[in-house]
């Protein structure tokens, strides 16, 4: 199972990677970073895209409709990823739920000419076999 390093280093190799990080959206520090920011700054980065997950995380407007349970035993949010599309690309978060109370997520930067659908499908096993230290 890869670590922080290993996760990110497997997200850049996707086609159209431009920058991956792996972001504690409670405090909006990066944990982890690879390539570029789009801000040149991936704490700047890091700080921003955590207040987008924080509010897709917390808001009741995303949770389960009539009270239904979360997937399995799922503690984590009811939100797996978030899509942002922009002019120039993609930006992709994606929850990780461990066994302990996590709140981190990896975001992947993806120029335009990325493949969204492979993205998605690639962080979601990087999250799945990711190992935090």
């Amino acid at each position: 199972m890869p670590g922080i390093d290993e996760c990110l280093l497997e997200a850049m190799a996707l086609p159209g990677a431009r920058g991956a990080a792996l972001v504690d959206w409670s405090s909006g520090l990066a944990l982890g970073t690879a390539g570029d920011s789009p801000v040149g700054d991936h704490e700047t980065t890091a700080a921003e895209t955590a207040e987008l997950a924080r509010a897709a995380a917390e808001y009741e407007s995303f949770a389960p409709a009539d009270g239904a349970p979360l997937r399995g035993d799922a503690a984590g949010p009811p939100v797996e990823d978030l899509i942002v599309t922009t002019r120039t690309g993609y930006h992709v978060l994606r929850f990780v739920e461990t066994s302990f109370d996590s709140s981190v997520f990896l975001h992947l930067w993806l120029d335009r000419d990325g493949n969204l659908a492979l993205a998605r499908h690639k962080l979601r096993a990087l999250a799945e076999g990711l190992v935090l230290r």
